[in-house]
């Protein structure tokens, strides 16, 4: 008997519906798969019949044949094993069949017919009610996730025996029902970290603002101990919150790679990445055998914070370079060309030289100015290029770490953020793509980023006595289109552009010897 019955496959951030077609043409006893399997959709053969003899059914005893198409897309996993279960009891009559296609199935099967959870259920959700189906059945643990989807019935398993006696009409399975816009807007604010749990360090603060207002780039350079990456850690705390179309398209993400949290169906906070130092390249930016996304996709619509910047390796960094410019990562295969997103706003921080005390107020640095100059050499000109500021962190004082005087919050801080950054959602409402003044095309610079007689001479000088690079230059604009919008003002002033001018330390002399 033929049974056709449907699962899907993921592919970068989305899916592709895999018809699984079952039948007993007689001949050699066994179970053939075909369609692309790899060795994890081989191997279901057996955890499958055990899982049907153990859940009370007979295994087959005839031959069993598996057409998994489309044949020319190569299946990946064991989330296959529920729908070929399915379609094995279907075609030896165990299980009636006549709504069997109406419904997309996935989930990988224990010996004991336990339904274990998959990675990517909400894009497969996405495509199931896209094409139209009935309803979709998952493992239990993804059911929230699949159910943020509306207009869709989600049912959610945690044995074999529930899906059969679905379709045998025994079990009722009700669909789950989540209220997505108020999971996500209770979720949004509730952070542990706040900048006021930091002292001093208001230039510091001020910098992360202006950054957070315009989506720049940073990095943070100082001493051990200053307080590097207590700041970055914050830095998501004064971001806009995430639409819902951002928290979507970031949970997506997380579901393909099996990064989301059990305790949460939907990523509502802007994601904080922090990679260590001894990260591969493929880690960073994404790939594999199956592409699965790194982490600056992981990092998508929130912050990547690469601490200790110069102890990654320089292939490692210089991998970065295009997806900071695009937004996006190309995977490139032989059979397959994945994109992943990959717009995320780059901190990094570093010490000053091999010791840490570089330019330090009171130690004294122990480095020679070539061992200061090779340090720093460790990061490519065209990537500290793309980092629009270079911020100093020094140490903070005793008098203000015994402060009992209260920092400003986060909330305040990220009320301006908001409002910076409704100006620019309003300047780029007719350029697609473009939602920060860190997007801004050179097009766009042009038109938008213009300066009177003062601004210009004191930029020149700027450039002369730094030697600066036109992209340094384009920077230095960006980032006092950005002051300005915080101060609200509709035209970019000197003391806008003198501000900006002074966020590129790495350029002056003195650095590096």
């Amino acid at each position: 008997m033929l049974v056709k019955l449907f699962g899907s496959a993921v592919y970068g951030v989305d899916a592709i519906t895999i018809t699984v077609e079952v039948d007993t043409p007689g001949g050699p006893i066994g179970v053939y798969i075909v369609g692309l399997p790899d060795n994890a959709v081989k191997e279901s053969t057996d955890r499958v019949i055990s899982a049907i003899q153990n859940t009370g059914y007979d295994r087959p005893r005839g031959r069993i044949v598996i057409n998994m198409a489309p044949a020319d897309i190569k299946k990946a996993g064991a989330a296959y094993d529920l729908p070929i279960a399915m379609g094995i009891l279907a075609a030896t009559a165990q299980v009636p069949h006549p709504q069997l296609h109406e419904y997309v199935m996935m989930g990988e099967l224990s010996l004991d017919g336990s339904v274990k959870p998959i990675k990517g259920a909400l894009p497969i959700a996405i495509k199931t009610r896209a094409e139209k189906y009935k309803g979709l059945i998952v493992p239990k643990e993804n059911a929230r996730e699949a159910a943020l989807v509306n207009n869709l019935e989600v049912y959610g398993v945690e044995h074999i025996s529930e899906v059969i006696g679905f379709f045998r009409g025994d079990v009722e399975l009700k669909p789950l029902k989540v209220n997505t816009r108020e999971e996500f807007f209770d979720a949004q604010s509730h952070f542990e970290l706040d900048f006021n749990d930091v002292k001093g360090q208001e230039n510091v603060k001020r910098a992360l603002e202006i950054a957070a207002a315009g989506g720049h780039n940073a990095i943070l350079i100082g001493p051990p101990g200053a307080g590097k990456t207590m700041l970055a850690k914050r830095l998501p705390t004064i971001l806009p919150p995430l639409t819902l179309h951002e928290a979507l398209e970031t949970t997506k993400i997380h579901s393909v790679a099996g990064k989301l949290p059990g305790n949460t169906s939907l990523v509502a906070q802007r994601p904080f990445r922090s990679p260590h130092h001894t990260i591969s390249d493929v880690a960073l930016v994404g790939g594999g055998g199956n592409p699965q996304p790194g982490e600056i996709s992981l990092a998508h619509n929130g912050v990547l914070f690469l601490d200790e910047l110069p102890e990654f390796k320089r292939t490692v960094l210089e991998v970065m370079r295009q997806p900071m410019e695009e937004r996006r990562v190309s995977i490139s295969r032989a059979k397959v060309s994945i994109d992943f997103p990959a717009s995320f706003m780059l901190i990094a921080s570093m010490n000053p030289c091999p010791c840490g005390f570089f330019n330090h107020p009171e130690k004294e640095c122990t480095c020679s100015p070539i061992m200061v100059q090779r340090y720093l050499n460790k990061i490519s000109g065209p990537l500290l290029d793309r980092i629009d500021l270079h911020v100093e962190v020094t140490p903070v004082p005793f008098s203000e770490l015994s402060s009992q005087r209260t920092s400003e919050a986060s909330d305040d801080v990220r009320a301006r953020v908001i409002n910076a950054r409704e100006i620019q959602a309003k300047r780029y409402e007719d350029s697609p793509g473009t939602y920060a003044n860190a997007q801004m095309s050179s097009k766009q610079l042009k038109e938008i980023c213009t300066i009177n007689t003062i601004g210009q001479n004191l930029l020149k000088t700027a450039m002369e006595r730094l030697n600066l690079s036109a992209r340094a230059y384009d920077r230095i604009l960006k980032v006092s289109r950005t002051i300005a919008d915080l101060a609200d003002s509709p035209d970019i002033r000197p003391e806008h552009l003198a501000e900006a001018i002074q966020y590129r330390s790495l350029d002056r002399e003195g650095w590096g010897g």
